[in-house]
């Protein structure tokens, strides 16, 4: 098993309150797995994946486990996570194109951040994992301002997973980029899988359309909670959730008029997760609730590697 989260809690420290931003999420991951995580702003996505590398100051470890290759990452404590962070899991951060020091050229930062992880540069292997991402090895001697978007996105990618990382997290990689671009994101990524980079990779994303493509098994979030996960193609052809139906109905379809059918949206919003509701947490905006929605459902396989929240499902 490559990674298991076991009842992971990472709440927010504000002013007014713990934020629970996860609050006892389970899932576990097969080697050479592509995870997509979706669902809306604010549903934990992010702080999932970011709490597998680096917490930032606001965020505490308020439980739960994280294994990964059969070893537990201290989540909790930064200074210890630092002997598995780039080596053992790995992280395309959701600001990329800004994630690079303009002030070197990108061959010599590479090297500094190598050395800095008691690695040296091998060129011929970084020039292997430039081809890969379409990119020239004249970029090593340009700065990143010399660069477009789409190739600092990509070049960041190579720098994320120089040391092969087991777990490689992609926190929304693709939001900023054009249609075009995106598509070469996503088969640089396939690529990296697909060479032995990396072993498994979870990729963050509003983009239910673009993730069915990339993925293998899709976990959708809602609320700081698991609401379905299932292999991509059951997720979008045959989702169990609410939720999840609501999500794959508001996405446009190719050749489908307005006049025919119209986009529809989720009424309501999230509830706040300073004081979330007791039971469901979906059930203020879902259609089919009912009286024993306001006790929290279990997660429960309803079919092989299908696990749906919802007492309905």
């Amino acid at each position: 098993m490559s990674l298991r989260v076991s009842d992971l809690r990472v709440y927010y420290r504000t002013l007014k309150g713990d934020v629970k931003a996860l609050d006892g999420v389970s899932f576990t991951m097969d080697d050479g797995e592509i995870l997509g995580l979706a669902g809306e702003s604010g549903c934990g996505k992010t702080t999932l994946g970011k709490s597998l590398i680096r917490m930032d100051g606001r965020m505490r470890h308020m439980g739960g486990t994280v294994e990964l290759d059969g070893r537990e990452l201290p989540v909790g404590d930064d200074r210890r996570m630092n002997d598995f962070r780039f080596r053992e899991v790995s992280l395309i951060p959701q600001y990329s194109m800004s994630a690079m020091n303009p002030t070197r050229k990108i061959g010599k930062m590479v090297a500094e951040l190598l050395r800095s992880r008691g690695a040296t540069l091998d060129r011929g292997e970084l020039e292997t994992r430039l081809e890969l991402v379409e990119l020239p090895t004249e970029v090593l001697e340009r700065y990143p301002i010399e660069l477009s978007g789409g190739m600092k996105q990509r070049m960041v990618m190579v720098i994320s997973t120089l040391l092969d990382p087991s777990l490689l997290i992609a926190d929304e990689v693709t939001s900023a980029l054009d249609v075009s671009t995106q598509k070469a994101v996503a088969r640089a990524l396939l690529g990296f899988r697909d060479a032995g980079f990396v072993k498994s990779m979870i990729f963050v994303t509003h983009d239910l359309a673009l993730t069915s493509h990339l993925a293998d098994t899709i976990m959708v979030m809602y609320a700081g909670k698991l609401a379905e996960k299932a292999p991509a193609r059951t997720v979008v052809t045959a989702p169990r959730h609410p939720y999840t139906k609501l999500l794959v109905d508001s996405l446009p379809e190719v050749g489908v008029r307005h006049a025919d059918k119209k986009l529809a949206g989720i009424a309501g919003s999230p509830p706040s997760l300073l004081d979330p509701p007791a039971g469901c947490r979906f059930r203020e905006r879902c259609p089919i609730a009912g009286d024993e929605c306001g006790q929290e459902p279990p997660v429960t396989e309803v079919g092989p590697g299908h696990l749906v929240a919802c007492w309905r499902a």
